[in-house]
């Protein structure tokens, strides 16, 4: 199960790093062809937007593996053995609360968007569910990432690597 949950995570960011160079795409078309074609392809601007969220989201549950979002371990530091067990234990808790919450409301803002018909206001015209889409798989691996850890937590493994950058700072 370990395996295939981390396989999912690695599929993530993929997907996040295709969103990058699909944001990327968009952004240098759009410049191309309003710099040397003269004209203007109405949309682009949204297209990068979502693709530049989808990155974001699609990245959660990956950088959060490796260590790589930001954690306050100030606090954590300082305080006795028991306490900083307590602590750890309290956050990875409401962390897994906070984003299950985030979650379910992500996939009910995919579907609210998916029956309403609802679409971009934007010139793309996109119906919103789309790219709401990677928002809400996103919000869902990342609270999957939260379970994960905490079960890793249990055994007394450790889920959360250390990055390279993190450890010097």
């Amino acid at each position: 199960m370990d395996k295939l949950v981390r396989n999912f995570y690695r599929l993530l960011m993929l997907l996040a790093c295709l969103s990058m160079l699909a944001a990327f795409g968009a952004v240098a078309l759009g410049v191309v062809a309003r710099e040397f074609i003269h004209i203007n392809i109405n949309g682009l601007d949204a297209y990068a937007g979502y693709a530049i969220a989808a990155a974001l989201f699609f990245a959660l549950p990956a950088t959060l593996q490796n260590g790589d979002h930001i954690r306050v371990t100030l606090v954590l530091d300082r305080l006795p053995a028991r306490a900083r067990n307590f602590m750890e234990w309290f956050c990875l808790s409401a962390a897994l609360v906070l984003t299950l919450y985030i979650a379910f409301y992500a996939v009910r803002a995919v579907w609210i968007s998916y029956i309403t018909h609802d679409i971009s206001p934007a010139a793309d015209a996109t119906p919103l569910w789309i790219p709401q889409i990677s928002m809400a798989m996103g919000c869902i691996g990342f609270a999957l990432a939260f379970a994960h850890a905490l079960i890793l937590r249990w055994q007394g493994s450790s889920f959360m690597a250390v990055s390279e950058t993190a450890s010097f700072e």
